[in-house]
């Protein structure tokens, strides 16, 4: 445990400009999730387990992102989480923080969890778990096309995530699951999707008692192992979740801005001026990353630029309809190139 320095943090990355605190590697933070709000969060899905009846509780420690390895019965969270330091500085460079409030941490818990007790006790080995979300060994997609409509897969996480594969869909089944059992069978009533909850309500049961045959306490990528520096690691990140090359945007473009007189507003000025806006909307709209959203908004700004589109007329209805295309625009993305969630 590092020793507080004057003014109460123990930490010299704490005060430090965000241009020095990215030189710093991550194996030299020296965060810990226990003694931080994360470990409210953990303790709060041992209850959960715990009124399940459950004794499996997955054990936790710090990496570059959120994950459960195979073949491991635990849990990674991402370390920024672990300070609030490091907090604003994910905010700066993603645009938002993951799992970063007290509800959003729970219920990512809660689907890694699922993960975590899959591998615990090779559950996708039985014979029904694989005629209900089909073979683990299934290869990840690079990119998923999520149907909105259907009722196949229970909504927990953003993103329809659990259409992405097999593995996800039982970790976002388990994760539904975990709450009472009247929400779930209320609102997946007449759902395929209900058989699947209704599975793992039989599976859990059976379980709750018997000791997982797979134990390993293994802590794989730990913080303490990563040698990259905070701007290595978010370079990195940036160009996983970037479009590989922006789309054809001018005709919709056009159509939006008509007005070519000189002395109206310039469309990128304007989108500049409202970009924070449009993005959070569009996100509450899509549960979109607005990281995502920045990338596609910025080529259509530049596309602005280039054609030299005026923005005329109300503000509200402009912000609205732009919002709409970008919306649109970013779908297309995803059904056209690379996925870059973290699957």
């Amino acid at each position: 445990m590092a020793r507080a320095r004057r003014g109460g943090d123990p930490y010299p990355w704490a005060t430090s400009r965000d241009e020095d605190l990215l030189q710093t590697r991550l194996c030299d933070l020296g965060v810990s999730w226990r003694g931080s709000w994360i470990e409210d969060c953990v303790v709060q899905l041992s209850r959960r387990l715990e009124r399940r009846g459950l004794r499996f509780r997955p054990h936790v420690w710090l990496s570059n992102e959120w994950f459960s390895p195979k073949g491991v019965p635990g849990v990674a969270v991402p370390f920024y989480l672990a300070h609030p330091r490091l907090m604003r500085l994910e905010r700066t460079q993603m645009l938002e923080v993951e799992g970063g409030t007290r509800d959003e941490c729970l219920r990512i818990l809660k689907h890694e969890c699922g993960h975590a007790i899959q591998h615990a006790h090779r559950l996708h080995l039985r014979k029904r778990w694989r005629a209900l979300f089909g073979s683990s060994s299934t290869p990840y997609p690079e990119v998923y096309r999520p149907n909105p409509a259907s009722r196949k897969h229970v909504q927990h996480l953003r993103l329809y995530y659990a259409q992405s594969h097999p593995d996800e869909d039982f970790a976002e089944t388990f994760a539904v699951w975990l709450g009472p059992r009247h929400h779930w069978r209320k609102r997946y009533a007449g759902w395929p999707a209900l058989q699947k909850l209704e599975y793992v309500d039989e599976l859990m049961g059976e379980i709750m008692g018997r000791p997982a045959p797979v134990r390993s306490r293994k802590h794989v990528d730990a913080l303490a192992t990563l040698p990259q520096t905070l701007a290595e690691h978010y370079a990195e990140r940036r160009r996983r979740s970037s479009p590989e090359s922006p789309n054809i945007y001018d005709r919709d473009l056009r159509k939006l801005f008509p007005d070519r007189s000189p002395d109206a507003e310039r469309a990128s000025a304007f989108l500049r001026r409202n970009r924070g806006e449009i993005r959070r909307l569009v996100s509450r709209w899509t549960g979109e990353y607005q990281f995502t959203l920045e990338q596609v908004l910025g080529d259509m700004l530049a596309r602005c630029r280039a054609l030299d589109l005026r923005a005329t007329g109300d503000d509200d209805h402009l912000r609205m309809e732009f919002a709409v295309l970008l919306a649109v625009k970013t779908t297309h993305y995803h059904y056209s190139r690379r996925n870059w969630f973290a699957l």
